[in-house]
């Protein structure tokens, strides 16, 4: 059982549901009519948050997740939390001034990282020094 890290699974997913309705918003806001995915800058914006949190999840996921099963579902779920926290910063940044992304941005992608790094670090330790 991995409580913690599955809900910082759900809260994650919670996060990526909102960009889309942040996406919705500004469809309706600035009257960009779909499929298009161009439009007042606004929107442009609020549509880049929700592709690039979306293209951020196939990293953290699996990540946590393996650091979860073969290390820490404490660690694992900490530092998804920072994830969460970064993408935070992230949408409110960005969502406001495309350059003001950075922050929130590294933030997410140190985590990301560290989640990446700590679960090879776990495997590669079990299988040499077993469970």
């Amino acid at each position: 059982m991995l409580p913690y890290t599955a809900l910082v699974t759900l809260v994650a997913v919670g996060v990526y549901f909102y960009t889309g309705l942040l996406v919705g918003r500004a469809r309706e806001k600035f009257s960009v009519k779909a499929p298009a995915v161009v439009g007042h800058p606004a929107f442009e914006r609020a549509f880049r948050v929700q592709m690039n949190t979306l293209e951020w999840m196939p990293i953290l996921l699996p990540s946590m997740w393996l650091l979860a099963l073969y290390g820490s579902d404490l660690v694992a779920a900490a530092i998804g939390i920072l994830w969460i926290g970064g993408r935070i910063v992230y949408i409110r940044d960005y969502t406001q001034a495309a350059e003001k992304r950075g922050t929130g941005f590294a933030v997410q992608a140190a985590a990301a990282g560290v989640l990446w790094i700590g679960a090879l670090v776990a495997i590669v330790g079990r299988l040499f020094h077993g469970s």
